[in-house]
């Protein structure tokens, strides 16, 4: 599906968002990423979902991207013999493993990693930071704290340690039967929750194996210390800002955003911006000016996608939401400034022959009279590598395998088409110009550009590049023989 932006838009499927026709109607408003949530519905309901989203990209012969978003480990306290408790700021308050229900003294942390990681002065944050907790003195079953902020606190809230890197792997159980589970189903991504270290992504990757491309979520300050080595790990990065909002001053998540969007696209990797982007949507048919506003400022930093999640898995305006979000990436990327935007942000190492390539096809786009940029690809480099130059036009990535055109859908400015095996690029030039002409990105009296790899069929070997017309008759003639 031809779309009028680059930028992707991912949007999280739930209650609200379950049918076929819901489905659909979201793909048609611009959804090009469909995420599916494993914290909640069983693995029918994701079975099902799934099954709905590979109906709708037949009928519309469409590829749609299927991200699956792993829980991670969830720390939560237990319970209370009143349900809940309120904490006075000042007040002394303890963690522990004693079983017994809560009061307003104690509660259970059922998590004794915790305990075995925290120190003097560590600080916990419970139900999203509303209560902060400052450990005065602690042991191997035990964390006696003073109520920094106080607040109610209930069952089983979430807590949040944000100045420890804590001992936990980020696959819990549950994690490794989801895995295992839409993995078998085929979804083409898989995000993990709380990444923490680089090791971290490669133990999903050995379960994976192969069947899906990862994304690590940065929700954590452990893993800034460490993001060089969880990006050049990973596949595609996350910002998850809700808990890295929690666990990092608010004031210095934008100027993380910004540096992690930078780095991903330096790196040719995905990026994707998540978490109340439209948060006002779940209730309101409008979004409020400073929701647009932080929508803009992602596409404008050059992200691949922006995310929605309850405004499209339980909010009351789904489709309206995928259309706000549509419209402000249209009306973003209309800017005259945008393009050069980008271009100041740009900053890639080009060490090898596949990114003179690239480059080429970039420079060529915007001097000479061509309207897309079409790259045959066998395992998504070549395309990735070009949508890394963020080009003015558009990127048409070309693929005999429906799984590598899938998994392409996330990246910015790429449509993409499946085609027949080649093994000779005259026959790549005469695919991409049917394809450029049948999704409407030229006619038969434009020229495009073509990047391939040969020999083809082996990742990493982009080495060729050619204008090439796009009247059929004229493209047999463009190489002797």
């Amino acid at each position: 599906m031809k779309r009028q932006r680059n930028t992707k838009i991912v949007a999280t499927l739930g209650p609200s968002s379950s049918t076929y026709d819901q489905i659909r109607a979201l793909h048609e408003a611009g959804a090009d990423v469909f995420r599916l949530n494993m914290s909640h519905g069983s693995h029918e309901e994701i079975a099902e979902r799934h099954r709905i989203i590979r109906q709708v990209e037949a009928d519309l012969d469409s590829p749609i991207t299927i991200l699956a978003d792993l829980q991670g480990p969830k720390l939560r306290v237990g319970t209370f013999a009143n349900g809940a408790e309120m904490l006075e700021q000042g007040a002394s308050f303890r963690l522990d493993l004693d079983e017994t229900d809560g009061t307003d003294k104690r509660v259970r942390l059922p998590h004794p990693e915790i305990f075995a990681a925290l120190k003097p002065g560590s600080m916990l944050l419970v139900n999203d930071g509303k209560i902060r907790l400052k450990v005065e003195k602690c042991g191997p079953d035990y964390a006696d704290c003073i109520v920094e902020i106080g607040g109610e606190i209930s069952n089983r809230k979430g807590v949040n340690v944000p100045d420890v890197v804590l001992p936990l792997a980020a696959l819990s159980e549950k994690d490794r039967k989801d895995l295992a589970f839409v993995c078998d189903l085929g979804v083409d991504w898989l995000a993990l929750s709380f990444v923490q270290r680089a090791e971290d992504v490669a133990e999903a990757r050995l379960l994976a194996r192969g069947r899906a491309a990862i994304v690590a979520k940065i929700e954590k300050p452990a893993a800034l210390k460490t993001f060089d080595d969880i990006l050049a790990a990973s596949d595609g990065i996350m910002v998850a800002r809700g808990d890295l909002g929690v666990e990092l001053p608010v004031h210095s998540v934008p100027p993380v955003q910004k540096r992690l969007i930078r780095a991903c696209r330096a790196a040719a990797k995905p990026v994707i911006v998540a978490t109340q982007m439209l948060e006002s949507m779940i209730e309101s048919p409008m979004p409020t000016r400073a929701e647009v506003s932080d929508v803009a400022t992602a596409i404008y930093e050059g992200a691949d996608a922006v995310m929605l999640s309850a405004e499209s898995a339980a909010g009351k305006y789904p489709v309206e939401a995928v259309t706000t979000m549509n419209n402000v990436a249209i009306s973003v990327e209309s800017d005259p400034n945008y393009a050069s935007i980008l271009e100041a942000s740009r900053h890639v190492e080009r060490s090898t022959v596949a990114d003179g390539i690239v480059l080429a096809a970039r420079n060529l786009a915007e001097t000479a009279d061509v309207k897309a940029i079409c790259c045959f690809t066998h395992s998504g480099t070549t395309a990735a590598l070009v949508s890394r130059e963020r080009p003015r036009l558009p990127i048409l990535a070309l693929t005999p395998l429906v799984s590598t055109a899938r998994r392409l859908s996330l990246y910015w400015g790429v449509t993409c088409a499946t085609t027949g095996e080649v093994d000779r690029f005259k026959m790549a030039v005469v695919n991409a110009a049917r394809a450029a002409r049948q999704l409407g990105f030229a006619t038969p009296k434009d020229s495009i550009i073509v990047t391939a790899g040969v020999p083809f069929n082996q990742s990493g070997t982009t080495n060729i590049l050619r204008v090439a017309p796009c009247e059929e008759r004229l493209i047999f003639s463009i190489e002797p023989g």
